[in-house]
């Protein structure tokens, strides 16, 4: 007992028994198919009649071959011809050895021994006569062979190297207008897909353009074998005379010939026709009448060069006027159209233009976005050497290292009520941050304890506050030989940019990114982002924990150790701010190392214990006082103090604190004091010792 089902596109199940099968569609049967049917043509006799149906499907499909390429707009849209070309080759071939054997065994019994097709090619397009036979077959092989195949095949060749030569550009200018916000990833993955197919596919016409030349040589010596094997055979094995045996094997060889030789070149046209399109939204034929009528001018000039020549004594006048008379009337019929759609009043037919609202007219703002003056649009233009795109594209790969998630594509736009040099990023519509460059300057950055004064325009830099000097070109070793930092206009805006993302990266973690994170990771280790996002914590939890911790500067890098440290403790609360806490002793090696580097003793501030005592009944759970004005503004000028102390003796600058205040405290600092860490004390990894540097609110 058997069973079989299928769907379309689907592999078709076949139950016999026990066993079931799984076969591929029909349509992954069909290549295999033909070919393995192709090549049994050259193994296995086939009657006549068969011949005369493979020789006419031959013929049909040549012609569709042909149709197809006249049809098509661009030559990625027929991308499989290739392909076609080295079927329909090896078809003609395995047809010319099947026919060759049934000429070579039954030629004796007349001009019909291979069927049909080849007695009719045999005497109806060569009359029987074997000189006009073999001129023929000649000039069509000679047509196919020196004119359109190599003619293809060196088009198929120069393309080929062009779109090799062109794909870096191709692809910067892909990734420009994907940064820019014009295109999406998706739409750059098309276009970038379409770039490596069209390099492809030229490459592959010019490797299948010999096909076609080795069929050319393989139909010449074919065409002799057969003459000479068949006029041999007659002789020596059926006793014919040497009339009766040339008149029968000589014609069938001639008629073989041709009836594959005429597909070939109707092939090989096909061929040209693909390679030599120049890529529009029109088909050959629609380009070729829209082109060639484009201008009366041309074929009135023509009417009168015939007519001129029909009038020379001797010409056939009558041929020569009538085609006068034809391109003239064309002429006039095409002028009179143009100058009937130049009267024409444009009011009627433009379009009408609705005043009513649609959703159409509700943008979505930009999750990050660049806006520039008009004298800093030169830096995008990659036509007049702008780079700015390639630093951006260079930042967000840089942002994705360091941070640990994938940020959104910046949007780039000018606008025209900035100041010429000026520009501002925005983050979700709102501005972030704002600076202004001089196109053409360098901006020379004091580090801060330089005193040489250059020449040039006094400025800040927007990115970290330092002193700076916008610079020419000519001062640039002077300032690098002082110890200025020295940088062009586009690293100055890329740097405040990344400046500006690392500082509102929880800005920049929304639930699309949040999810992001999860697939990405799914790549890795499947089952555990599953385990965890949703089965424990929903994603909007999940999404607050990451913003908590990028709040206080620390990457998402770990997202293997954030999520094991969730399913740990996502079975006993909820509470955001609690797992971020418990996320923060699980990372505790990582945000050490990020805030000192691989050291054995950490140099932390403390809080002097009363100070210490007072903070926790003010900020600890179940506090409902809060801190006293006083006391705060005294806590962050005493914090500030002390962290400058730890930044001038080359040490980072962290707060050691008891756990159960971390968090309030953190939020307290980071508005006056942001370049100040806070650490928990069981944040501190045990293979650390700590070293009281300097003491918060301690008497002097």
């Amino acid at each position: 007992m058997s069973t079989t089902t299928a769907t379309r596109g689907n592999p078709m199940v076949v139950q016999l028994g026990g066993l079931t099968l799984h076969l591929p569609p029909w349509q992954a049967l069909a290549m295999p198919m033909v070919i393995v049917l192709t090549l049994a043509m050259m193994i296995l006799p086939l009657p006549p009649m068969l011949l005369d149906l493979l020789f006419s499907f031959n013929i049909a499909l040549s012609v569709v071959v042909l149709l197809v390429a006249a049809y098509t707009v661009k030559p990625l849209d027929f991308a499989v011809f290739p392909s076609v070309l080295l079927v329909t080759t090896l078809l003609r071939l395995s047809l010319n050895v099947a026919s060759t054997r049934a000429v070579l065994i039954n030629g004796h019994t007349g001009t019909d021994a291979a069927g049909k097709v080849v007695e009719s090619f045999a005497h109806f397009l060569i009359a029987g006569n074997f000189a006009v036979g073999i001129i023929v077959f000649a000039i069509i092989t000679v047509i196919n062979f020196v004119v359109v195949t190599k003619g293809a095949g060196r088009i198929a060749e120069v393309s080929a190297r062009f779109a090799l030569d062109a794909m870096p550009g191709k692809q910067m200018a892909i990734d420009a207008d994907m940064n820019s916000g014009h295109i999406d990833q998706a739409e750059a993955r098309r276009r970038r897909a379409e770039v490596g197919q069209e390099a492809d596919f030229f490459g592959s016409m010019d490797g299948a353009s010999k096909f076609v030349r080795g069929d050319a040589m393989a139909a010449i010596l074919i065409l002799f074998i057969n003459v000479l094997g068949g006029i041999a055979i007659g002789l020596l094995q059926h006793n014919l005379s040497l009339a009766q045996a040339a008149n029968n094997y000589v014609l069938l060889a001639i008629g073989d010939a041709l009836v594959a030789q005429i597909p070939s070149l109707v092939i090989s046209v096909a061929a040209a026709l693909i390679v030599s399109r120049v890529g529009t939204d029109e088909d050959v034929g629609e380009q070729l009448t829209r082109q060639l009528t484009a201008m009366p001018r041309a074929l009135g000039i023509t009417s009168g060069v015939i007519a001129l020549l029909g009038l020379v004594p001797g010409m056939p006048h009558f041929s020569f006027l009538l085609l006068a008379a034809a391109f003239g009337y064309g002429a006039w019929w095409l002028g009179e159209r143009d100058r009937r759609r130049a009267a024409a009043p444009t009011a009627e037919v433009a379009p009408t233009v609705s005043n009513e609202a649609s959703w159409d007219d509700v943008a979505p703002v930009d999750q990050l976005g660049l806006e520039v003056g008009y004298r800093l649009i030169t830096l995008v233009d990659k036509d007049q050497g702008g780079d700015l795109l390639g630093r951006i594209k260079g930042v967000r790969k840089k942002f994705a290292g360091e941070v640990g998630f994938l940020p959104p594509a910046v949007h780039i736009r000018d606008n025209l009520e900035l100041r010429p040099g000026a520009y501002r990023v925005m983050l979700k519509g709102v501005m972030v941050g704002e600076g202004e460059a001089l196109p053409g300057m360098l901006m020379a950055i004091n580090p801060g304890h330089l005193t040489l004064a250059l020449p040039g325009t006094r400025t800040i830099d927007p990115a970290f506050g330092l002193a700076a000097t916008w610079i020419e070109e000519k001062s640039r070793d002077l300032a690098m030989g002082a110890g200025f930092t020295v940088v062009d206009c586009p690293t100055v805006i890329a740097t405040h940019l990344h400046h500006l993302m690392q500082v509102h990266a929880a800005r920049l973690m929304g639930r699309a990114e949040a999810q992001q994170l999860l697939d990405h990771l799914a790549k890795y280790t499947p089952r555990l982002g599953e385990e965890v996002v949703p089965k424990l914590i929903p994603v909007s939890v999940f999404q607050r924990v990451l913003q908590n911790l990028l709040e206080e500067a620390v990457n998402v890098r770990d997202l293997r150790g954030i999520l094991e440290a969730l399913a740990e403790h996502a079975v006993r609360t909820q509470d955001p701010d609690e797992l971020t806490r418990e996320v923060r002793i699980a990372l505790a090696p990582s945000i050490v190392q990020q805030i000192f580097g691989p050291v054995r003793e950490l140099s932390v501030l403390a809080f002097e214990p009363g100070l210490e005592n007072l903070l926790a009944q003010a900020l600890g759970p179940g506090a409902t006082a809060g801190l006293e004005p006083g006391v705060a503004d005294f806590v962050l000028r005493s914090a500030a103090d002390a962290a400058q102390g730890q930044e001038d003796a080359g040490v980072s600058a962290c707060l050691l604190v008891p756990d159960r205040i971390r968090a309030p405290l953190a939020k307290l600092l980071k508005k006056g004091v942001p370049r100040l860490r806070v650490l928990g004390h069981a944040e501190i990894p045990e293979t650390q010792s700590i070293r009281i540097g300097r003491i918060i609110g301690e008497n002097k």
